[in-house]
């Protein structure tokens, strides 16, 4: 039983309150036909509205089958329209773009009907109304009556306990009214109407009961409820409630899926296909931007991983014994000074760039990487099939280097021996046409890195310009000589690749040629034709270039020969030196006749696909020649003779300096009076005279002091001008300039140094001629008679100044010699064939480290990330930077959709009413327009990607004219593409957020009656 227990409604108007209801009492039968008769105003449909859910009574109660409505909440009322009430308008109310069928089934998809059951239910309650042959029309189709039909079908589809009709007739003529009549007169045999009309005949006609209405207030019920039946009314909602207490069943809510949802939003859209296309095409014009920025950026970055890639094998992960770390410095050189604090910018100001710089090149450290117990461990890891540390796999080549010269010779065109190497040509050209070795360059030992920083710059140089000539192939694993990754580099264009120790193979460019300097190092040259090229080049003459030509036989028959470093050097047993056999041309004759014969065993050239080629040098060797090299220069006497007296000099005969780094005074003094000791008489004399030649430290002092208190400043200047002239060799103005520059305690402190050695020279020249006069053997005898009194300290200091060293060292002399362990690299060379399998090696290394002590840790510089981080971090900006500036097109294309979206609000506000009408809730109207929201911006998305796609054509031939790398294409990848689509569907449905919940709060009375 429906109840209405002193219902009133009022409405506020201004300032004051219009009350619609003034207090409605009534009851309603579980199935009769009520009409409700009134004049326009007297509040009819206002408490239809109310009997239906639509709107919200003020006081009073609205009891529903025995169950009072007062707590129900939002959802309580939309399943109570959903399940309860069928609605019939005047107006009919059909979604225009939905067909009969579907506008039916509407009802059925908010109660979570199958899709099957749904068509049909919908299809019997349309044959019902007779419209069973019109299912797929569209409302627009049809005549009013039709649509009324339609719109009953739809209130009885869900088979509810009520049907509302608002003058169902109002819009009909007779003949189509009568019609509707009879159809609601059926269905009022097992079901409650409520009808409300202005026509008192059909009324009288078809209605079990009139109710009649004036001012909000009931005037007169034909047939109010008898006692007998409003008992039988309370009984039937007392034992509804408690069968429904005790099924302790929930009515399920009714909710529109978001297939329906996406459904009404998609139909709503193609019936406005031009506004839909220009949405989509204004949204996707930010995602054509950032796809194109994509799509450049990520062509790059993919021509840089290739270039990266490539060079991988050209800069392979090195670890060296001797580590400094070079990316240390590269930082603190291009890093920013220190500022001195903070000031104003009114004047000049100093910022400390100099001493950061000094304090970095003093603090910088050389590590000093213990490869012997690395190269166990590496060795270990890629001979165990279950090791976990990833190097097995990503390590695609291992190559170990020694601090070993190999020396190579052959015979030039004119029969001489060479060395075959440019670094001893370079050497040779630099010492006759400049008067410098390559050694002393620019005043720089061979510790500076020139000869490195050359062997660098000319790596990064074309094919066959390396000041390396000579180099050791990459070998492969179980015991093949040469590494995949060089035969997929390299052409062989004749003869095979090494297979023996002693075979080699010739290195040529793409174009199959070899440099000036090293056709010389192969004998191919005369060196009167290299030194017909320098002179040229001096005397910047024309010089005219000979075409020259060799067959692969005539190359491959050239004759090169290795010689040990340590059968160099033979025991000259007059002194019991050895001496260096290179020095003579017969020493140098027999050398080579013994060297080990190489035999070119093959010509090889770069593959035409390849960017970056492994190999610098023109010569490949194997690492077998190096192993055997090593090996046979463990058995020289050479070798030996060092090995078994460390701290001599085999070379000199004498001690080795280093060796007397550490020693006390007393071990001083002990070596000094056996060096004495051991000298012949010659020897003592020459000692005797070389010790009473230095004076001591107080005896300097005091001459300097008596020099310097007699003189002026204006004395100092004229003896310093006089002394720097001649020893410098500058003007003297310039001198002069100089030194007037000094301050007076520069000036003293400088002459002080000059009177000091002046005093020494002169010292030791009146005692060499005061000794001048005594005998051989005397000058002897005084040293043993003056030898009993020396002090320690006097021994120790007598044993730096007249002792003689060598001035090389015991390490230098065994490189010198080849004399190597095998055991203990000087470098290690880790390839990879990807960045992921480089990853890895360093993740790997980091693992070693933290199993070892601090002082044992492996520290290397990754060069190709060096070189590569900052071109790829510029990338990356100028990607963000530009995607950046595109963004706010995204931004006004969504406030755009937004605005369009409310737009579609207001066109569908009826529609929002007809599902707010049939049970849809708040949530399910928001969840509609989001779906359109997110239709568009899926539109927006796949149309930005496609016309990227398309772009990328055009823009790709645009970078191979301006760059004329074939290789550089732009390309969208799928995921990036997956993404912004996926971001196009986001801000649009961030975009629609507010209208969409405009929609949602929308008054369905109001939303109704719109237009």
């Amino acid at each position: 039983m429906l109840e209405l227990k002193n219902i009133k409604k009022d409405y506020p108007a201004g300032d004051g309150v219009v009350a619609a209801l003034k207090g409605i009492d009534l009851k309603f039968r579980e199935s009769e036909f009520v009409s409700i008769l009134g004049p326009s105003g007297c509040g009819k449909t206002t408490m239809l509205n109310i009997i239906g859910g639509l709107d919200q009574y003020t006081s009073g109660d609205l009891v529903i089958n025995g169950k009072s409505t007062k707590d129900f909440r939002d959802r309580d009322w939309d399943s109570y329209r959903n399940h309860s009430i069928g609605f019939v308008f005047q107006s009919y109310n059909l979604i225009p773009h939905q067909s009969v069928l579907q506008n039916v089934e509407l009802a059925l998809s908010l109660s979570g009907v199958s899709k099957s059951d749904r068509k049909r239910r919908a299809k019997e309650a349309l044959e019902k109304v007779g419209l069973g042959d019109q299912l797929n029309k569209k409302p627009s189709e049809m005549s009013g009556g039709q649509m009324q039909r339609v719109a009953i079908a739809r209130a009885i589809v869900n088979n509810p306990d009520i049907i509302l009709a608002d003058e169902p007739t109002g819009a009909l003529d007779t003949e189509t009214s009568i019609q509707v009549m009879d159809i609601l007169k059926e269905i009022s045999k097992d079901r409650l109407i409520i009808m409300v009309t202005h026509n008192p005949e059909l009324a009288e006609k078809y209605s079990t009961r009139i109710i009649r209405m004036l001012d909000g207030e009931i005037k007169g019920d034909s047939a109010p409820l008898t006692k007998i039946e409003l008992a039988g009314e309370m009984q039937k909602d007392r034992a509804r409630l408690e069968s429904n207490a005790q099924k302790d069943k929930k009515e399920k809510k009714p909710s529109m899926s978001m297939g329906t949802s996406f459904s009404l939003s998609l139909k709503n859209l193609f019936t406005k296909k031009g506004r839909t296309a220009l949405t989509s095409f204004a949204g996707s014009i930010g995602i054509i931007g950032i796809a194109l920025i994509f799509a450049v950026s990520q062509g790059m970055t993919t021509y840089i991983n290739t270039i990266q890639e490539e060079t991988l094998s050209s800069y392979p992960l090195t670890l060296e014994a001797s580590h400094m770390d070079v990316g240390t410095l590269m930082e603190t050189f291009t890093g920013k000074a220190q500022a001195s604090g903070k000031h104003e910018n009114d004047a000049v100001y100093q910022k400390s760039m100099m001493y950061e710089m000094m304090n970095s090149l003093n603090t910088m450290e050389s590590k000093e990487n213990d490869l012997k117990a690395f190269k166990e461990y590496i060795e270990a890891e890629r001979a165990d099939e279950n090791s976990t540390s990833g190097i097995r796999e990503a390590v695609s080549g291992v190559q170990y280097t020694y601090n070993m010269d190999l020396l190579v010779y052959t015979k030039n065109t004119d029969g001489t021996i060479i060395q075959s190497d440019t670094k001893a040509l370079l050497q040779d050209i630099l010492l006759e046409y400049f008067g410098m070795d390559m050694s002393g360059m620019l005043g720089l030992g061979e510790s500076s890195g020139v000869m490195e920083s050359m062997e660098a710059m000319s790596s990064l140089s074309s094919r066959g310009s390396s000041i390396v000539l000579w180099q050791e192939m990459l070998p492969g694993d179980n015991g093949k000589l040469i590494s995949p990754v060089l035969e997929k580099q390299y052409d062989l264009v004749y003869g095979t690749w090494p297979t023996q120790y002693d075979e080699i193979v010739l290195v040529v460019d793409e174009n199959n040629e070899l440099d000036d300097m090293t056709l010389y190092a192969l004998g191919l040259k005369s060196k009167e034709e290299i030194d017909k090229v320098v002179d040229a080049a001096l005397n910047k003459t024309e010089l005219e270039i000979e075409e020259h030509r060799w067959t692969y036989e005539e190359i491959c028959d050239r004759e090169f020969r290795t010689i040990l470093n340590s059968e160099c050097y033979k025991l000259d047993e007059g002194t019991g030196l050895y001496t260096d056999l290179r020095n003579t041309d017969a020493g140098l004759r027999y050398l080579y006749d013994s060297g080990i014969s190489l035999k070119v065993s093959g010509i090889i050239r770069p593959n035409e696909d390849t960017i970056s080629t492994m190999l610098s040098g023109s010569i490949g060797y194997t690492s077998k020649l190096t192993e055997y090299v090593i090996e046979q220069s463990k058995d020289s006497a050479a070798v030996n003779a060092q090995l078994d007296d460390p701290s001599t000099d085999i070379f000199t005969g004498l001690p080795f300096k280093e060796s007397t780094g550490n020693m006390t005074d007393a071990e001083k003094e002990t070596e000094f009076r056996d060096y004495i000791a051991a000298l012949d008489e010659q020897g003592k004399a020459d000692a005797y005279t070389k010790i009473m030649s230095i004076p001591s430290q107080e005896q300097v002092d005091g001459a300097v002091t008596q020099t310097l208190g007699s003189m002026t400043r204006a004395d100092m200047e004229a003896q310093m001008t006089a002394a720097l002239t001649e020893q410098m060799g500058m003007s003297e103005a310039d001198i002069e300039a100089y030194i007037t520059a000094m301050s007076d305690d520069e000036m003293k402190e400088l002459f002080a140094e000059m009177i000091a050695g002046q005093f020494k020279t002169q010292y030791a020249a009146q005692v060499e001629q005061q000794l001048s006069g005594m005998t051989t053997a005397q000058l002897a005898g005084a040293l043993d008679m003056a030898l009993q009194g020396y002090t320690p300290e006097q021994c120790a200091l007598y044993h730096d100044e007249v002792l003689e060293f060598s001035e090389s060292s015991y390490d230098s002399n065994l490189t010198n010699l080849g004399y190597v362990d095998l055991d203990s690299p000087s470098t290690i060379n880790l390839y990879a064939a990807t960045f992921e399998d480089k990853d890895i090696m360093e993740d790997a290394i980091a693992v070693y480290n933290e199993t070892v002590d601090d002082l044992e840790e492996i520290q290397y510089t990754d060069y190709v990330g060096m070189m590569m981080s900052s071109v790829t971090a510029i990338i990356n900006a100028i990607t963000y930077v530009l995607i950046a500036f595109v963004a706010v097109s995204l931004i006004v294309s969504s406030i755009m959709i937004g605005v369009i979206t409310l737009i579609s609000v207001q066109e569908r506000t009826k529609e929002i009413g007809i599902l707010r009408a049939i049970g849809a809730s708040k949530k399910n109207v928001s969840n509609m327009f989001n779906a359109e929201t997110m239709i568009i911006g899926l539109a927006s998305g796949l149309l930005g990607v496609l016309i990227t796609y398309l772009l990328c054509i055009p823009v790709n031939l645009i970078l191979h004219h301006l760059t004329g790398i074939g290789n550089l294409s732009a390309y969208l990848p799928v995921p990036v593409a997956i993404v912004l689509v996926c971001i196009s569907v986001l801000l649009t449905l961030l975009s629609g957020l507010i209208p969409s919940r405009s929609a949602a709060k929308k008054d369905p009375v109001v939303a109704l009656r719109s237009e």
